[in-house]
């Protein structure tokens, strides 16, 4: 057999000529190509698909020519922008022109796989891309048969084991294709499992069902077999079939191609007039797996993509946060930082023309009269932004006690790094959406996408009706709070270890040590109007609170509240309950002081007119009624520089603080009294307001707990403190405590509104009015008293032989019906008085 292989004649030429199935046939100028002692020509596929062979000639399928990761390409064809015809062919042009990669080069595989010793003329290649192949025309001498052929093919290609360079792993084998071929170019890629149909050789013949022993003694030689499936006996589909399921693709491509269209012979079991095998690869996956698979899953998938957006979400704009608020805290964009705005401003505050910095300046005029009083309190609040101790400091005053001002102003005058979160507008926010947002202004925190929390709460509501559980994407305004603060922690340490450098003398300590170490190095927080409208909500305040106490533990940053509620400590407790907090009282300023104040606001505004204009406590002789006036005023600072503004338009002290005090009963009226009404959320009534007005409006102080055990606060719910304690919110009153904490006494709210009371009690038709609602609230209770004690006499006049032991609660039910009944005739004949004044007089 090998001596008649060698005795074929060799050739000597090659058409250098290449066609993949379904693509039109083009010449490329490759070199002439030897394998063996003979050349091969690459020619077109024959118009009707099949491969035709003539006397002496026989079909080779090579395998592991082409990387089969190429078919990605052949898919491209469905798009007008692609064009993979002209891609591969350019592609395997080149690779066999540049001979400098031979191993690339697919037909020099093609060569390595053929022997050289035999003399087989190779006529034809015809290269499937798609099934990684290409088929071999063979010329042989017609005493060589093709098995010979084959099986010294094989015998090489076991010593050599030629391996391509895409597949190191499994080197390139072949077989001799005993069926009839289908070159097509359909969109058909291989597959692991193969479908073998059982054809009839001629229309109206019967075709024989292959048995499973057959089949395998068949397709074995061409690779591992996984599985055979026949036909379900129960099955009518037409052609009979089974699959076969191969170990890998590479043996699947050989069998198809060297088996489809055999004849299986009668002496094989093809039946009477043999039966031909038709082979299609079977794709197993269906076209939308995985679409469907995600749509059908949502349980998982759902929280999956949640993960991946929150983690996609917390590595993109968490960096682009903490710049935002690092720029918010150092004011690195605001035009008043700016080095020319400065000078400009500068140049015209020095050319006098701009006449709000004149005001400025008597502004801060007058309030350094306060700030000389203050100065044990500056000072201190500095001292203690020296020192390593976590926990906070509280500024607790009335409003307008210049809280803000004493801070911002003077304590942290010239300090870097200071960050000021208002609570009032956070507070006030309406709505999850409103309150991110505003927390989030408040810190600098952008972008911040406050209206996909509502968007998500929608697509979670819809998910749960549709799966019955969450999605996930949702979170709770306590979550998204939570962020905006860990992203302003972030902030602040990457600011409070920005003037750190290696070689300092202490460069070996990790971050928490430095800092620690240099507490001059933390940035402030100053965080405004803490527990402002805190019996609405408290939330806001609770994570505030809890993120201060890890701002101060941690070391990151000191912080100080500054706030008008004296409850404080309750609040902050709950954050730092191990700790005492550093803790600052501001209250009026003295008579003195207040003095003062006036009178530098009013000289500093004069030497602004000019050197020709006289200083008003030289020229004004109304000045001297000063005295008088603050006494009534008070010390409260916004309350002295409303009094400053109007003495600097004429007015006298007198009749501007008859102003004052008329504003601030038109205010207790209107806030207290007449827009408060059953529905409101108000924790008082009208009622109990008027009680403190004219109790205060007699006396300076009222004793705090004879004030609970009056008819009009005893009745209400919780036994009067919680009115007192709203009162208190509102600013109507004061409530004074002892040293140990206890409240002990109560006094109005601002010193002015001490003479406002003293006025509202003096309107007598006002007075006759809320007196006679007062009466009747006190009748109210008076007649519930009696109907209880009524009730229980009845019970008691039921019991049979009433004795000894009934008679001295009949006594004292008797004697409370009489003194309450006492109490309703007083309260009648003062309601009857109170009447005749509101018909008599407007």
């Amino acid at each position: 057999m090998l001596a008649a292989l060698h005795r074929l004649p060799k050739f000597s030429s090659l058409n250098k000529e290449l066609r993949y199935p379904g693509i039109s046939a083009r010449t490329f100028p490759w070199d002439t190509a030897r394998l063996g002692d003979g050349r091969c020509k690459s020619t077109e596929t024959p118009r009707s698909g099949h491969i035709e062979e003539g006397p002496n000639e026989s079909l080779l399928f090579i395998d592991n020519i082409f990387p089969l990761k190429l078919n990605f390409l052949l898919g491209l064809a469905a798009y007008p922008f692609a064009d993979p015809e002209k891609i591969l062919q350019k592609l395997l042009a080149q690779l066999h022109e540049d001979q400098r990669i031979p191993a690339a080069d697919p037909l020099n595989i093609a060569k390595r796989a053929l022997p050289e010793n035999i003399s087989i003329q190779v006529k034809q290649i015809l290269p499937r891309l798609k099934e990684g192949g290409a088929y071999a025309k063979l010329l042989h001498d017609p005493n060589v048969s093709p098995s010979d052929i084959e099986a010294a093919l094989q015998d090489y290609l076991e010593k050599k084991s030629p391996k391509p360079y895409f597949n190191p792993f499994k080197s390139i084998s072949s077989h001799l294709v005993r069926g009839r071929p289908w070159l097509e170019d359909l969109q058909r890629y291989p597959s692991k499992h193969l479908k073998v149909e059982f054809l009839p050789p001629s229309p109206g013949a019967e075709a024989a069902e292959i048995p499973e022993e057959t089949l395998y003694s068949l397709f074995r030689t061409y690779g591992k077999l996984g599985d055979i499936t026949p036909q379900p006996k129960t099955s009518k589909d037409l052609p009979k079939h089974a699959t076969l399921n191969f170990r890998t693709i590479r043996d699947a491509i050989m069998a198809k191609n060297c088996m489809h269209g055999f004849i299986l012979p009668e002496a094989e079991g093809g039946g009477s007039k043999g039966t031909i095998l038709k082979i299609a690869y079977e794709q197993r996956a269906k076209a939308h797996v995985w679409r469907e698979w995600i749509f059908s899953h949502p349980r998982i998938v759902v929280p999956i993509v949640a993960a991946l957006l929150a983690s996609a979400a917390v590595a993109v704009f968490d960096p682009i946060r903490t710049f935002f608020i690092k720029s918010h805290v150092t004011q690195a964009f605001h035009l008043t930082e700016n080095g020319l705005y400065k000078w400009f401003r500068s140049q015209l505050m020095r050319a006098n023309e701009i006449l709000t910095f004149k005001h400025r300046k008597g502004e801060d005029a007058g309030l350094s009269a306060v700030w000389d009083d203050r100065k044990d309190d500056i000072e201190r609040i500095r001292t203690w932004l020296m020192e390593t101790a976590d926990t906070f400091i509280v500024i607790q005053g009335p409003r307008g006690s210049g809280k803000r001002e004493l801070v911002l102003d003077e304590a942290l005058k010239g300090r870097k790094n200071t960050l000021v979160i208002d609570c009032k507008p956070i507070q006030e926010a309406r709505g999850d959406s409103s309150t991110i947002f505003a927390a989030a202004r408040e810190v600098g925190y952008r972008p911040v996408f406050s209206w996909m929390n509502t968007l998500s709460s929608m697509i979670d509501l819809a998910a749960q009706g549709t799966i019955g559980t969450k999605t996930g994407f949702s979170e709770t305004l306590d979550t998204q709070l939570a962020k905006i603060w860990q992203n302003t922690s972030n902030a602040l340490k990457e600011l409070a270890l920005e003037g750190r450098k290696k070689d300092d003398k202490d460069s070996e300590l990790g971050d928490d040590e430095y800092l620690e170490a240099h507490p001059e190095k933390r940035p402030v927080v100053v965080i405004d109007h803490f527990l402002h409208k805190s019996q609405e909500s408290r939330i806001v305040y609770d994570k505030i609170s809890e993120w201060a106490a890890a701002l101060t533990t941690a070391n990151v940053a000191h912080v100080i509240f500054l706030t008008n509620d004296v409850s404080f400590p309750k609040s902050l407790s709950k954050a730092l309950p191990d700790r005492v907090f550093r803790q600052i009282s501001l209250g009026d300023c003295s008579p003195e002081v207040a003095k003062k104040y006036v009178i530098n606001g009013l000289t500093a505004e004069a030497e602004d007119g000019g050197a020709k204009k006289s200083v008003p406590s030289q020229s004004r002789e109304d000045l001297d009624e000063l005295d008088g006036c603050i006494d009534i005023l008070g010390g409260r600072l916004t309350d002295l520089e409303f009094l400053t503004r109007r003495i600097r338009t004429g007015e006298s002290p007198s009749k501007a603080v008859h102003q004052i005090i008329d504003q601030s009963a038109s205010e207790i009226l209107k806030m207290y009294i007449l827009d408060v009404d059953q529905t409101s959320s108000r924790h008082w009534t009208p009622e109990q307001a008027w009680l403190l007005i004219k109790s205060l409006a007699s006396a300076p102080s009222l004793r705090y707990n004879e004030l609970l055990l009056s008819d009009t606060f005893k009745s209400s719910p919780g036994g009067g403190e919680p009115t007192l304690r709203a009162l208190e919110q509102a600013e109507l009153i004061a409530i004074v405590s002892s040293h140990g904490g206890r409240p002990h006494s109560i006094k109005p709210g601002k010193p002015v509104y001490a003479a406002a009371f003293r006025q509202l009690t003096a309107d007598t038709v006002l007075a006759a009015r809320l007196d006679l609602a007062v009466l009747a609230q006190l009748t109210k209770v008076e007649t519930g008293a009696m109907e209880k004690a009524e009730a229980e006499l009845a019970l008691l006049g039921g019991l049979p032989g009433q004795g000894r032991e009934v008679r001295g609660r009949v006594e004292w039910l008797l004697g409370k019906l009489r003194a309450s009944q006492g109490k309703v005739e007083g309260y009648e004949r003062e309601g009857a008085r109170l009447k005749r004044v509101l018909e008599k007089e407007f």
